[in-house]
């Protein structure tokens, strides 16, 4: 008996490196998916605009590439659910809807690909969809297959109509072997922890290149922390997955949709930052408050989440009246970044803190930036003090890097020389 679980062990070990094995995913993947904000929304007849189609994704990958969102990393463009047509064709192979998506998936990824841009795309590793369309459980090879053929870039994998535990984590195993015999480079974004039964992180990570662990986001403040406080609660669990080819997924930024207020919307780009984990906007690109716009275009937050390291930043402490949360990142170089995130709902509170007690102690201290105001903030050695104010259910965050020797601050540029 011990013998077998010997060999079982074994496999297991072989079928995660070769599960593994793309290299892909080295940072946190970046893009535009449109489940949150667009649905299901099939009637283009009446919502011509807004129906999931091959033209919404067009003018989205046009938006990405016009408005700056290339520039700064968002390089995904992602179809969600209710693409395909009701039935698979005459060779057992998926078909996307002929009515929406006349020219095919191939003619769309072409397009997608003009544009610098990747195509991604959705299954569901059950019998159907979510919305009921057909499933991958049972035909894995086929769509890895057809997906390559297609010239897909990421494959969103959910967990609706499944099988059961056993045989749908199987099935996510299965898959990810699949993509890689296909020989085309394909993220797989999994939602293996949502299907049930015990979960073995090691062999998650070892087969998913992002992990969603937690429910999907609505468009509102209360979804968003309830996402981020099952982070918490898990932060060392998923911490331990979180590295260059395996990233956690507390699902899609929804910066610049209907609910949140811009301090919100700041405290999502920042946690989500800090985090290490996929920065997949949903929202409509053709319409975005230009200060949305912004808080997502920020590129010095965006390279904190971008580190190469790839450390999840974890809540080290909350201060004594628990209406301000710490949450700190170590980056490469020796550098770090920390997000004050409130709690409250009433008024700015304040929050006092050295890089030391943060547990970062180079000796010859910090330049410290703050990252949404661009403010170079000096010279701080590690026991000295750092003062804020933090707006309610807003942030502060900055960035620490180690002083090595350049100190002195020009005002007139406001930068370090």
């Amino acid at each position: 008996m011990n013998l077998l679980l010997q060999l079982l062990t074994l496999t297991s070990l072989c079928l995660t490196v070769y599960g593994l094995d793309n290299g892909l995913a080295l940072t946190p993947p970046m893009g535009w998916l449109s489940w949150e904000r667009f649905r299901c929304i099939t009637d283009c007849k009446n919502d011509p605009d807004n129906c999931v189609s091959e033209n919404l994704y067009k003018v989205m990958a046009d938006q990405i590439v016009k408005d700056g969102y290339l520039a700064a990393g968002y390089d995904h463009v992602n179809i969600d659910d209710c693409w395909m047509a009701a039935e698979r064709d005459s060779q057992g192979k998926l078909v996307a809807d002929p009515e929406r998506f006349p020219n095919g998936m191939k003619a769309l990824a072409d397009y997608v690909h003009s544009k610098g841009l990747k195509l991604g795309i959705y299954e569901s590793m059950g019998y159907k969809t979510c919305r009921g369309l057909p499933g991958t459980y049972g035909h894995i090879e086929t769509d890895a297959k057809t997906f390559a053929e297609w010239g897909i870039d990421m494959v969103k994998m959910d967990k609706c109509h499944t099988p059961g535990a056993a045989l749908t984590q199987q099935g996510f195993i299965n898959m990810s072997i699949a993509m890689n015999k296909t020989g085309r480079p394909m993220i797989f974004s999994c939602e293996w922890p949502n299907v049930g039964g015990n979960r073995n992180w090691t062999l998650i990570a070892n087969h998913c290149n992002t992990i969603r662990n937690g429910r999907d986001i609505q468009d509102s403040w209360p979804s968003l922390i309830t996402i981020l406080d099952s982070f918490i609660t898990n932060q060392d669990t998923f911490a331990a997955i979180s590295k260059p080819g395996s990233y956690n997924d507390p699902d899609m930024l929804i910066i610049g949709d209907y609910s949140l207020s811009l301090d919100q919307s700041k405290s999502q780009m920042a946690l989500w930052s800090i985090m290490a984990v996929q920065l997949m906007m949903s929202n409509d690109l053709r319409t975005i408050p230009i200060q949305f716009k912004e808080i997502l275009l920020n590129k010095e937050v965006i390279k904190v989440n971008q580190d190469k390291l790839g450390i999840m930043g974890k809540r080290i402490m909350k201060t004594p009246d628990h209406q301000i949360e710490i949450w700190t990142k170590p980056l490469s170089g020796g550098s770090f970044a920390v997000v004050f995130f409130s709690r409250a709902e009433d008024i700015p509170r304040p929050v006092t803190v050295t890089p030391e007690r943060l547990g970062f102690n180079h000796t010859a201290g910090y330049i410290m930036y703050e990252l949404f105001d661009h403010q170079h903030l000096g010279h701080f050695m590690a026991d000295e003090e750092l003062s804020f104010k933090v707006n309610p259910v807003g942030v502060v965050m900055l960035r620490g890097d180690p002083a090595h020797g350049k100190t002195k601050l020009d005002i007139k540029s406001n930068k370090i020389i």
